[in-house]
């Protein structure tokens, strides 16, 4: 018989994502300025927003798009997305959000192992990559806990509303031990 550990382990913190159901309870992260400090914008002003954006940040990736739930009917607590950011259909791109609220229980890095297995097993994935603001030390660190490589700094390479800013690559390759 499993312990309770092993079960939680097991269960999925995934579902799909809903932006009309879901917009309001993500705009508890990506209504937040602190949330939002490492985005290309700065925080939604509204419910509205937030929902508009979230469909178009769905939109063609319906399955690879899920909010962050304690249950599977459960409140979003935050965001997980893999996206396709060039023409090579085996290299996927990956971002994580999650509200103030909900953080430092280890759902972030349960959703990512979750969306990590699923591009790599259900959508063929060869190589995914993590796109990190190297001031954005808690998501270096999760990604890196996950196994993820840095592969680089790119200088100067993207506006956001905090200014010109450099990005720090991550990647994790098919082959490379998955970590727990």
């Amino acid at each position: 018989m499993s312990s309770v550990g092993e079960r939680m382990k097991r269960q999925s913190v995934l579902r799909r994502l809903d932006p009309t159901r879901d917009g309001p309870s993500l705009h508890d992260v990506f209504g937040d300025e602190a949330s939002c400090r490492y985005l290309p914008q700065p925080a939604f002003k509204t419910v509205d927003e937030t929902v508009a954006q979230l469909e178009t940040w769905t939109r063609g990736y319906e399955d690879t798009s899920w909010a962050i739930a304690d249950a599977p009917d459960g409140e979003a607590l935050g965001r997980v997305t893999l996206y396709r950011p060039g023409g090579d259909a085996a290299v996927w791109e990956i971002g994580v959000m999650l509200a103030p609220a909900a953080r430092g229980r280890g759902l972030a890095h349960r959703a990512l192992r979750e969306a990590v297995a699923y591009g790599f097993d259900a959508k063929g994935a060869r190589r995914i990559v993590a796109d990190i603001d190297p001031d954005n030390t808690a998501s270096v660190r999760l990604f890196e806990k996950l196994g993820f490589q840095l592969e680089g700094r790119l200088r100067a390479v993207t506006t956001t509303h905090l200014g010109v800013r450099d990005s720090l690559i991550y990647s994790l390759i098919e082959t490379d031990p998955r970590l727990q």
